[in-house]
């Protein structure tokens, strides 16, 4: 049988397998469901996890699929015997021995029990740093792929814009050319150029498209922008994902665009992701998404119409939406009766079958059982996590408190999540380890002459007040209003004793998410009241905010003698906060997104196109910490700023500037270059993020930073939605925020 010679091309081998199969077979590859299903021991740690010992029920297997297999299963999380004990069943007992496709989560580690856990990936963008978001990528895909799973539903490319929307989290931020870098970085990262190769997965970004603006911040709400917008802001980190990354994958959302439904619109689905941007491999349902066709966009009443819109309009793969036994035939019918032509399931069983060759899943299915015990967690990895981390801590505010002297006698530790860490979304504890919270590591950080009191002081959300991690697992208490109240004065009581207040505070599991979507960004629970008890006792007091998205900090910055954003910080993110705050480490975190001066002022990114001229009568419109800032315990100088001669044929050229630190103390400094094309055909922002370059100095060292000019960085995106570079003046701006340029030059094109 030709699909089994390694020798011949992959296409080859597609077109022989296809020849062979019968239509249910071919269904069957665009379908999905959970191992879970099938074990005789599902985790009692994790609910998408299975023990390691655990055998599998054959029967039901036969019984659900009759020997014609499926095209992918995920809840696999544990040692790869278990993903090997299912495969054999695949390419043992099925008629043509198809190998299964196995997936699972993976947006800042293998979501599971075993997997190192990074930094959100908002913790990511922060440190504007692709070359360490490149290792992430690779660090994970070594982990996902020892254990026997083939492909991560990684990353989220959404912008996010819309700042009450609870996924915020998951993203790189609100700037499309700063998720493109990222995004590219961490897909090659995951897949090394090479999805065959032992330590690599495959990458299936999400959620295509336009997904990170929802209406009203309600998460699966409509997107409502034009044609011009989704192409120029919204498409090119999808468009970087795939043709510059290589991901090979895609996952459709669940919204709508300008009424256009995600998850059947053949304008998305096919023309663009197929057609313009050359998808190699295939789009999959979010989960449950083709159901929400009738149940939730009302285009259908019946549950086939919406299979026949979704599959005959360009989705390959259904992620869970339907029981197999209901997908399948009923696919299989819609073909029968003319209603999706034989072409279209050809061409979704094509796109499967090639991800499964491309990964060498015909040549070599079965995964080896101890490469594992080489990459998980290991020493390399667990130091990517830290750096990272490290790497994300952006100082928003201080007034010469930081850093802390380690000689100060007595700390006050306040706040819901000084003893609690929290490590985001899509993410679990490893089993058996224990991650440290920023009290565990100030205890083992400072002299014993050092006098630690903590409290929380308050809860975050009333509902879930604290998060114990027990078996690897979270576990959520409540305490009563009484309590609560107590706990608030015996909190402030203990700082009126103190030296120094450190509030740790911020976002949980129910304010930050996905399905956790907020009404407004100040910070959730009584923290505001607790900060202003705190100040009223006139002692440093610095708070710092474990977090998934911008807050509204207007009353904290008048408060508070410094500010510290440590995102959801991964398995190290304590160890950087208290190295950031006694000045072991110098912050060098940058906002990946802007902050408001109030819920009410949001939107609020920095390349909005210019509005009206009036301010709010409560307050200007300007947010309260802008795009790319952020402290350091250091300063810098810009200068010398040069423009070459620009090729006006291709735009290519350069500009250069130097940067000296001029404090006394090393720190990375992050130099971002943004260009404003000063006369239009269309409105465009007043600037716009087109290079960024971060750099260690030491104490009044200097260094000449260069960008590399291209078509890309003067383009617009004209009335025909075509990228032109229209002839006219520009200006470069070079600067350490979007709101603080140091330098600018206008030149001519």
């Amino acid at each position: 049988m030709d699909y089994k010679n390694s020798n011949l091309s992959v296409e080859q081998r597609i077109n022989d397998l296809l020849a062979r199969m019968t239509l249910e077979e071919k269904v069957a590859q665009l379908d999905m469901c959970l191992a879970t299903d099938f074990a005789t021991k599902p985790s009692k740690k994790h609910i998408c996890s299975i023990d390691e010992d655990s055998e599998f029920d054959y029967e039901k297997l036969k019984d659900r699929l009759a020997h014609r297999g499926i095209g992918s299963m995920t809840s696999v999380y544990t040692v790869p015997a278990v993903t090997n004990r299912l495969q054999r069943y695949f390419v043992e007992e099925t008629r043509l021995g198809i190998p299964c496709l196995f997936t699972g989560e993976g947006l800042h580690g293998i979501d599971g029990l075993r997997g190192t856990v990074f930094p959100s990936c908002l913790g990511m963008a922060a440190t504007f740093n692709p070359d360490l978001v490149y290792r992430i990528g690779d660090a994970i895909g070594k982990e996902t792929r020892s254990l026997g799973i083939h492909e991560v539903l990684s990353p989220n490319l959404d912008i996010a814009r819309e700042l009450r929307w609870g996924r915020v989290e998951e993203t790189f931020g609100e700037d499309t050319y700063l998720a493109s870098r990222l995004g590219v970085s961490i897909i090659k990262g995951l897949q090394k150029g090479d999805i065959s190769r032992p330590d690599s997965v495959v990458s299936e970004p999400k959620h295509y498209c336009v997904y990170g603006i929802p209406e009203g911040g309600s998460n699966c709400s409509p997107a409502h922008v034009g044609r011009r917008e989704v192409k120029s802001v919204y498409l090119p980190v999808f468009e970087a994902g795939i043709k510059e990354g290589g991901a090979y994958n895609v996952m459709a959302s669940y919204n709508s665009v300008d009424g256009d439904v995600m998850m059947c619109s053949n304008n998305y689905l096919d023309k663009i992701l197929k057609q313009e941007l050359g998808l190699k491999g295939y789009s999959r349902s979010d989960w449950g998404g083709i159901g929400k066709i009738k149940g939730r966009h009302h285009l259908v009443t019946e549950d086939s119409e919406a299979i026949r819109m979704a599959i005959g309009n360009g989705l390959d793969v259904q992620g869970l939406d339907y029981p197999n036994d209901i997908f399948e035939p009923t696919l299989v019918d819609l073909v029968n009766n003319n209603a999706i032509p034989m072409s279209r399931i050809d061409d979704a069983v094509s796109r499967v079958l090639r991800v499964k060759f491309d990964l060498g899943l015909f040549d070599n299915p079965y995964s080896n059982e101890d490469n594992y015990l080489n990459w998980i967690r290991c020493e390399e990895h667990r130091l990517i996590s830290l750096n990272t981390a490290r790497e994300s801590i952006t100082l928003l505010k201080n007034n010469g408190a930081l850093p802390l002297d380690k000689s100060v006698k007595s700390i006050a530790l306040i706040g819901p999540n000084s003893a609690s860490p929290k490590i985001g979304g899509y993410s679990s504890i490893p089993t058996g380890y224990t991650i440290a919270s920023v009290l565990d590591v100030l205890k083992s950080s400072v002299g014993e002459d050092v006098t630690i009191r903590q409290c929380n002081g308050c809860s975050i959300t009333e509902g879930e007040k604290t998060e114990h991690i027990i078996d690897g697992h979270p576990h959520l208490y409540s305490e009563g209003e009484d309590e609560i109240l107590n706990t608030l004065d015996e909190a402030v009581m203990i700082a009126s004793e103190c030296d120094v207040i450190i509030m740790v505070g911020g976002d949980n599991s129910l304010t930050s998410g996905e399905c956790h979507d907020r009404t407004e960004l100040t910070l959730p629970g009584k923290q505001r009241e607790l900060i202003k008890k705190l100040s009223e006792l006139n002692k440093p007091l610095h708070l710092v905010l474990l977090n998934g998205k911008a807050f509204d900090l207007s009353l904290e910055s008048q408060l508070c003698d410094s500010i510290m954003m440590a995102w959801f910080g991964g398995e190290h993110g304590s160890q950087a906060i208290v190295e950031a705050l006694f000045g072991e480490l110098n912050p060098s975190g940058r906002l990946p997104l802007s902050f408001p001066q109030s819920s009410g002022r949001i939107p609020c990114y920095y390349s909005m196109l210019p509005g009206g001229d009036f301010e709010f009568f409560e307050g200007t419109k300007e947010p309260m910490y802008s795009f790319g800032y952020g402290l350091s315990y250091t300063t810098f100088d810009y200068s010398n700023l040069q423009v070459s001669t620009i090729d006006q044929n291709t735009f290519e050229g350069t500009v250069t500037i130097d940067i000296t630190n001029t404090g006394d103390t090393s720190g990375d400094e992050v130099i971002q270059l943004y260009v404003n094309d000063l006369q239009s055909s269309v409105a465009t922002p007043m600037k716009l993020l087109k290079g960024f370059k971060r750099i260690h100095l030491a104490p009044h060292a200097c260094k000449t930073v260069t960008f590399e000019l291209n078509f890309d960085t003067f383009k617009l995106m004209d009335l025909d939605c075509q990228w032109v570079v229209e002839p006219g003046d520009f200006k470069i701006m070079v600067g350490a925020a979007s709101n603080d340029i140091r330098c600018e030059t206008i030149i001519t094109l």
